[in-house]
């Protein structure tokens, strides 16, 4: 069981409502009361006096070497809520990351064995988001795909503080049974979080002719007067410096005549 003793107002109540939306069971005591028996994890903050005088003297109350305590910070209840699951259900915290990547990448959250958060967002916001997710984390690992490899290469590049591992993806990506549209990128980066694969640093991958032919295509789908960038756009798009509607821009600043 979990247990929430604070005296700080905004810790209380965002970890309160946190556990709350997850379903979670839990109950609350006054810092310096006995917790009670079956406590498992403790949630309080720094400043909470939950030391001598919770030892679990009093009838029934919990002995303290039974359970954890996540001392939680009120900026971010959702953290010590991640911790304390993650030690209820597995014992072992670690955050790992896993990013399916593509155009808009699934991103999925992992502390210990419990997906704690899930994101699917443009490409443009994924390295954000995870260093969102990383930040305060003690030896995080993101684990990317090894397919879309170019938007995967953009990920690796921008990640170059935090340890990163290229997994093989094969057979990541669940069959999709009826109202699941949407979600396949997000459980297959659940999946890709729980395999192991090798420590990269950077990922230098060369655009293929089809590969630059496809994006001077769409550039000419989304140009309202049918123009299409040439090959040193469609290589700055390919390596994440530009937006086509940028690589579009550009191009009619240059005076360049579309096809």
């Amino acid at each position: 069981m979990i247990v929430v003793a604070t005296e700080d107002f905004e810790l209380y109540h965002g970890v309160v409502n946190e556990l709350r939306d997850r379903g979670v069971n839990f109950t609350t005591v006054e810092p310096g009361d006995d917790l009670p028996e079956g406590t498992r994890v403790l949630v309080t903050s720094a400043d909470d006096d939950v030391g001598d005088e919770s030892t679990g003297d009093g009838a029934g109350a919990a002995d303290p070497t039974d359970y954890e305590v996540v001392v939680g910070d009120p900026d971010s209840p959702r953290r010590a809520v991640e911790e304390a699951l993650a030690l209820l259900r597995s014992g072992e915290g670690r955050i790992v990351i896993g990013v399916d990547p593509g155009t808009r990448p699934g991103i999925a959250v992992l502390s210990g064995d419990v997906v704690v958060a899930a994101f699917h967002v443009p490409l443009a916001d994924a390295v954000a988001t995870i260093r969102e997710e990383v930040a305060d984390a003690v030896d995080p690992v993101v684990r990317v795909g090894d397919g879309a490899r170019l938007q995967s290469a953009r990920i690796v590049q921008d990640l170059e503080d935090v340890t990163v591992e290229l997994v093989d993806e094969t057979g990541t990506t669940p069959y999709l049974g009826t109202g699941a549209r949407g979600m396949g990128d997000v459980l297959a980066a659940a999946n890709i979080a729980r395999l192991e694969g090798e420590t990269v640093e950077e990922r230098d991958v060369e655009p293929t002719a089809g590969e630059l032919g496809v994006i001077q295509r769409r550039s000419r789908e989304r140009s309202p007067d049918n123009r299409e960038i040439d090959e040193e756009l469609a290589r700055r798009v390919a390596a994440g410096e530009l937006t086509i509607e940028e690589a579009l821009d550009e191009h009619r600043g240059d005076g360049r005549s579309g096809n």
